[in-house]
């Protein structure tokens, strides 16, 4: 599906003050999606396309990414995130919802989970962690963000170390260029609200410590080749959280959504119907 066919379907809410932007089609079953740090709702377009044929989309743009606003002052947190995405339902007067989050979308799915049970009826991590981040990974992070902030930029260099993160060891070149395209074209004004929610991702809580409380279907997926987050974690994830289901994705980095779109979205499709 192009960008351009769901820019009719897309709406803004504000909360705290800011802007919030998403896409909200199809009828039926709500989908809550949550895309990745650094990328927008489009990653999930080989999944709108599929799955608003019998399902109510809703795939925001997380703060400081695509057509949102940086995210409000008050926002501390990935349990604030998590109360903006339940305003979010709030406002749309969705009682009830299944959120398939990739990356920090399922970190913060996971809380809204913890948050609201009675209103999450399933939920899919895809290539995520929602433990603390380890300390060299952080730290690596950390100092990437601070070249940003402090050159006010994401030069050549950062690039070249950020891409490769996202993709398999033989990536789509298409997909390539289209993320070096986006992360050329992020402005000055977007780096402190990059910034800030970098940090906030990578500073996050051990949220596996209430994963007794996860009593919800829970298919977790990872990709084969991510380098960002490792089949080791998706593994210790499905550890921790009683019942969940467990699938590797083959041939993937960390898009998964858009480097196997047909394995990913049969696999959704399955959990689904299984768990509907």
């Amino acid at each position: 599906m192009k960008n351009s066919d769901l820019a009719q379907h897309r709406h803004h809410i504000t909360i705290d003050g800011q802007a919030l932007s998403y896409i909200d089609i199809g009828q039926g079953p709500v989908l809550l999606f949550g895309h990745s740090y650094l990328w927008d709702a489009h990653m999930w377009a080989p999944q709108i396309a599929l799955f608003s044929q019998h399902y109510r989309c809703i795939v925001p743009d997380l703060w400081g990414h695509g057509m949102s606003m940086p995210m409000p002052s008050r926002c501390r947190d990935l349990r604030d995130i998590a109360a903006h995405m339940l305003t979010l339902l709030d406002t749309l007067q969705i009682e009830t919802c299944s959120v398939i989050g990739l990356s920090v979308g399922a970190m913060w799915g996971a809380e809204l989970a913890l948050a609201a049970p009675n209103r999450i009826e399933r939920l899919v991590m895809l290539n995520s962690f929602i433990g603390y981040e380890p300390e060299i990974t952080r730290d690596k992070y950390y100092g990437m963000l601070d070249v940003i902030k402090q050159e006010n930029t994401i030069s050549p260099l950062i690039k070249a170390a950020i891409i490769p993160l996202f993709f398999a060891d033989k990536p789509k070149a298409a997909l390539v260029d289209m993320f070096e395209l986006s992360l050329s074209n992020v402005t000055q004004e977007q780096i402190d609200p990059l910034y800030r929610l970098g940090r906030m991702i990578f500073g996050r809580r051990d949220t596996t410590e209430d994963a007794d409380k996860l009593n919800l279907p829970c298919l977790i997926m990872a990709g084969g080749q991510d380098k960002a987050r490792s089949v080791l974690e998706g593994y210790l994830m499905h550890d921790v959280i009683q019942g969940s289901q467990f699938v590797p994705i083959p041939d993937a980095g960390h898009i998964s959504t858009l480097e196997q779109p047909d394995f990913v979205n049969a696999q959704l499709a399955q959990f689904l119907k299984d768990t509907g």
